[in-house]
């Protein structure tokens, strides 16, 4: 089971990484079409960036969580903000098409919590 649980984890860190390290880019850089579709959404230019920089630095932390698991950890819960959010305005200007990524991200922040050996929920 731990071998299954270990998978699990690496698989979401990989995919979780590779969502919000494109998307994180995409803003910084201005890629054209991000740029227009953060527009639709409501965000002009400043608002892109300093999303994308926000991202941005949760990618770089959790580049660190691979040697320091709290930096993962940490990353993962400032991280989460985003996907919710990313969720909640996809889904209020019904852009169904671009939804999922969010949602899927919603979900595997709390898969990266609940099977990491070093996070502790103590309520």
């Amino acid at each position: 089971m731990e071998i299954i649980k270990s998978i699990v984890h690496w698989l979401s860190y990989a995919y979780y990484l590779y969502v919000f390290g494109y998307a994180s880019l995409f803003k910084v850089f201005q890629k054209t079409s991000m740029m227009q579709s953060m527009h639709s959404l409501g965000f002009n230019k400043f608002w892109t960036i300093g999303i994308g920089l926000g991202e941005l630095i949760g990618v770089l932390l959790l580049l660190g969580g691979l040697y320091n698991p709290q930096f993962k950890n940490l990353a993962v819960l400032l991280l989460f903000p985003f996907a919710v959010g990313a969720f909640t305005a996809h889904m209020a200007h019904q852009e169904y098409h671009h939804f999922y990524n969010s949602l899927i991200m919603c979900f595997l922040s709390i898969i990266l919590l609940a099977t990491d050996k070093t996070f502790k929920i103590i309520l």
